[in-house]
């Protein structure tokens, strides 16, 4: 492409904006999420002048140029701005190949009668525009994966709380699998737990653990053994019958650790080894 033709595209901005504009809002494909015409006008109109002052003769053919970074940076933010408005990453990479038509037509007028260069040019035009719409997709993935992963890490925050029972004693109960990485956030936030409240003694309640194989053995032994460095206990409660009989099948030795059937086992021997006693209070008769 001719630094001639690029500039042509410049002067006919006006026209290539109304043209898109006029096509999204008779497109079937279109859902208008925009309050008014006016804000679909504006947005494209933003879109297209920061495109045709960014291509260049040169970096239509060099997608990796660094002088198409603010247009990239400008698809980004507004990849994650429509996808905020309601509009799907599909409509959104539909919104820019639309641009397409616009240009191809702008072109058509400023070329037409060099049949070979028009077919140069509009290929150019095409596959760059086609790169714009793999890095709308590109941002809207990121996007949601960083999400997914903010998520993932407040889910595992909140489903290994520690809990204070008593002075001295503290326990956190866990749900559902236990894997490499929960077992890293299991074991940080007993640590953490156990420095905070100067606890003595910890219980890792498993009860809502669906299964327990070697794997997560081997991850119950290491918190244990962590937590013992800091001079504390620790009790595993919540060993069912299912997971007695597993543990012993795959010769899993657990002769070290203290585990209790219950979490109310656990905390019977808990207080026992603090040299606590619950008792029943007995009710003070009223006079008549």
């Amino acid at each position: 492409m001719t630094i001639a033709i690029v500039e042509s595209l410049r002067t006919k901005q006006d026209q290539i904006l109304d043209n898109w504009v006029n096509q999204r809002e008779l497109a079937d494909d279109f859902q208008g999420n925009f309050n008014s015409s006016d804000d679909l006008k504006a947005q494209s109109s933003e879109l297209l002048d920061v495109l045709l002052k960014a291509i260049t003769a040169e970096n239509i053919t060099d997608i990796y140029s660094v002088d198409l970074e603010p247009l990239f940076d400008f698809i980004s933010g507004l990849t994650l701005s429509r996808a905020k408005q309601g509009f799907s990453p599909r409509e959104t990479a539909t919104y820019i190949f639309s641009l397409k038509d616009a240009l191809f037509k702008a072109l058509a007028e400023i070329v037409g009668d060099n049949p070979r260069e028009l077919y140069d040019v509009t290929l150019e035009l095409s596959k760059f525009i086609d790169n714009i719409g793999i890095i709308s997709f590109e941002t809207f993935i990121k996007g949601r994966e960083e999400v997914i992963l903010s998520q993932a890490d407040e889910m595992a925050e909140l489903s290994t709380p520690v809990i204070k029972v008593w002075d001295g004693i503290i326990a956190m109960p866990i749900i559902g699998t236990l894997d490499s990485a929960r077992t890293q956030v299991v074991m940080e936030n007993l640590l953490q737990g156990i420095v905070e409240n100067e606890s003595s003694i910890a219980i890792l309640d498993i009860s809502g653990v669906p299964a327990v194989d070697s794997l997560v053995a081997q991850h119950l032994i290491k918190t244990v053994n962590a937590i013992r460095l800091l001079g504390a206990d620790c009790i595993i409660s919540g060993i069912r019958p299912e997971i007695a009989q597993t543990v012993v099948h795959l010769g899993i030795d657990l002769s070290k650790m203290v585990t209790k059937a219950t979490l109310a086992g656990a905390l019977k021997f808990a207080f026992g080894t603090l040299q606590l006693e619950v008792k029943r209070m007995q009710k003070e008769k009223l006079n008549p």
